[in-house]
């Protein structure tokens, strides 16, 4: 069977000549006599690996040294309780700018330790939108300001920052870390679930700023505390060893096509492809406001949920699959995360006016 083109959300599509190079590295990785997964990660051959997917990070994304890199487990979701056990401890107070189901969960846990001010919500029209800048409600004493920058489920993204001033971003970059530039001096902390754009389930990237470590209380559990990790070169216990080994190719293949300007600018082409269909068809209707439109996460209607479920199930028997929208949000859902070649957005686009053609 020939491969298809996935456009899940998560584990998404990683790009074929990385799966081949791992595929021919499985066996025996260089000259160890062993697999990657059967490392020690403590041997000299993973250590080489893990720093070298550090300093490949460091350089795609212009890392300054005021920022430590984190290899982590748990996913995004352990970092909505971990970020405000770690840094929710001056004030006991955050701010959360509410864009849909990922800023709940953040929400939700980070009741648990101290006070959150919602700053904002676009939950009044199905989070179609990201909230006005000027629009917000931001405190004065807030211990951060936690974002969600692209939101997987409902294909919003922000195109500027809060103003914060010396409060600390934190923004959720599971869906679109390494997808277009960012200047990392702005964030207090990032991070993001691998499993879109990074590599397989099962490792997080935390990149925080090292004095903002500091704020951690003494007491906490030396598994949530950023200090003890970064202390530890993210080996404080064994790290996903294969998820970091695949990060490093995912890099290196990122490194060979020309940086993260060079991904930005495909990006764009591949969402400006479906995108202009959607705003010219007859039949699909893209559920987000023009300016707030995801590069990563297309989400999109037609005239019926009878014709969406007809559509899903045409689509994958065409080899494009995953395209179910997610179950609050229903429709389809198109991710075309760095890996879904341009050739695949314009493939589905193809099939989309034979759809609305036929029907």
């Amino acid at each position: 069977m020939s491969r298809v083109y996935n456009f899940s959300a998560g584990p998404g599509a990683l790009p074929e000549s990385v799966l081949k190079k791992a595929a021919s590295e499985l066996f025996e990785y260089g000259d160890s006599g062993m697999s990657v997964m059967e490392m020690s990660h403590r041997s000299k051959a993973f250590l080489e690996i893990i720093t070298a997917a550090e300093h490949r990070l460091i350089r795609l994304m212009n890392i300054p040294e005021t920022h430590q890199v984190l290899f982590l487990q748990g996913g995004a979701s352990l970092q909505f309780s971990m970020i405000p056990m770690n840094l929710m401890t001056i004030n006991k107070k955050c701010d959360i700018i509410h864009t849909g189901a990922w800023t709940q969960k953040a929400i939700t846990e980070a009741g648990r330790f101290g006070r959150v001010n919602v700053a904002a919500s676009s939950e009044d029209r199905v989070f179609a939108y990201i909230p006005e800048m000027g629009s917000l409600k931001l405190s004065p004493d807030a211990d951060y300001v936690h974002i969600c920058y692209n939101n997987t489920i409902y294909g919003t993204k922000y195109n500027r920052l809060p103003l914060t001033g010396s409060i600390p971003i934190i923004a959720d970059m599971s869906s679109c870390i390494l997808s277009e530039q960012y200047d990392v001096k702005d964030y207090g902390l990032i991070f993001a679930g691998a499993q879109k754009n990074i590599g397989p389930a099962g490792l997080t990237i935390v990149i925080i700023r090292k004095d903002l470590m500091e704020r951690a209380p003494e007491k906490l559990p030396s598994m949530l505390d950023y200090r003890i990790h970064a202390s530890n070169g993210s080996m404080f216990n064994t790290p996903p060893t294969y998820g970091v080994y695949m990060a490093g190719l995912i890099f290196e293949w990122l490194e060979n096509m020309g940086g993260i300007a060079e991904m930005e600018r495909i990006n764009r082409h591949k969402a400006s492809i479906l995108y202009d269909f959607l705003d010219e068809s007859s039949m699909f209707k893209g559920n987000v406001e023009k300016e707030y439109r995801s590069l990563m996460n297309v989400t999109f209607k037609t005239t019926s949920p009878e014709l969406d479920a007809k559509f899903i199930k045409e689509a994958e028997k065409a080899g494009l699959v995953t395209l179910a929208g997610h179950k609050t949000a229903g429709g389809m859902r198109a991710s075309i995360y760095n890996a879904m070649p341009v050739e695949g957005v314009e493939e589905l686009v193809r099939f989309m006016k034979k759809y609305e053609t036929e029907n």
